[in-house]
């Protein structure tokens, strides 16, 4: 098992003597996982938040998370944040991909095309903008398979030729951490991770 929390730590290593910060498109998927990453990450990076989620089930949960995520962003004191960027909510984008696969259990083959979905686009909105890195929030989540995520991230790095932060936020106390930022700042935490199938 690789160990991706060692690898950002040396990204941040490695970068730490340049004055010019890489920037970094960040998907976020909800204002609990982004916070202790954006806390981790902000002294690091020129971050702009991406916020990409067409799996979430409904319009009014879209809007809620969006809403919250933006809230905290505006709360939370960030050295070198450039913005944050909602995409339109379009839930079609994610029922034509997991057509067929509706009854598959939840953290399986579904969910893993699920997280492809959200990291492809991302990948490639950071290659469209000339970002010099991207990465995602979802490892902080014990629910997330890491080692996935970081695959995925390989395979749309290679694809987009733009380099991928591959990370593991969940280690180093970083989903406990989540856990106290999101009950510092009253953070609304979902109790499903998005789609009407983990919701069910």
């Amino acid at each position: 098992m690789e160990n991706y929390s060692l690898y950002t730590e040396n990204i941040i290593k490695k970068n730490s003597d340049s004055a010019i910060k890489p920037s970094l498109l960040l998907h976020a998927c909800c204002a609990p996982c982004s916070s202790a990453v954006l806390e981790y990450l902000n002294k690091h990076f020129e971050i702009t938040v991406y916020f990409y989620n067409p799996n979430i089930s409904t319009k009014d949960e879209f809007e809620k998370r969006a809403d919250e995520l933006k809230r905290f962003i505006g709360e939370f004191p960030l050295e070198n944040f450039k913005g944050v960027i909602i995409e339109d909510y379009d839930h079609s984008e994610f029922i034509s991909m997991v057509n067929g696969r509706e009854e598959l259990e939840e953290g399986g083959a579904r969910c893993f095309d699920c997280y492809s979905q959200r990291i492809e686009k991302s990948a490639a909105y950071a290659r469209e903008k000339g970002f010099d890195m991207f990465a995602t929030t979802l490892s902080v989540s014990p629910h997330k398979n890491a080692q996935w995520l970081n695959e995925i991230g390989k395979t749309m790095a290679e694809k987009y030729s733009v380099d991928y932060l591959y990370s593991d936020f969940k280690k180093k106390n970083g989903y406990k951490r989540s856990c106290e930022l999101s009950r510092e700042y009253n953070l609304y935490r979902q109790s499903f991770c998005g789609c009407e199938f983990s919701k069910r």
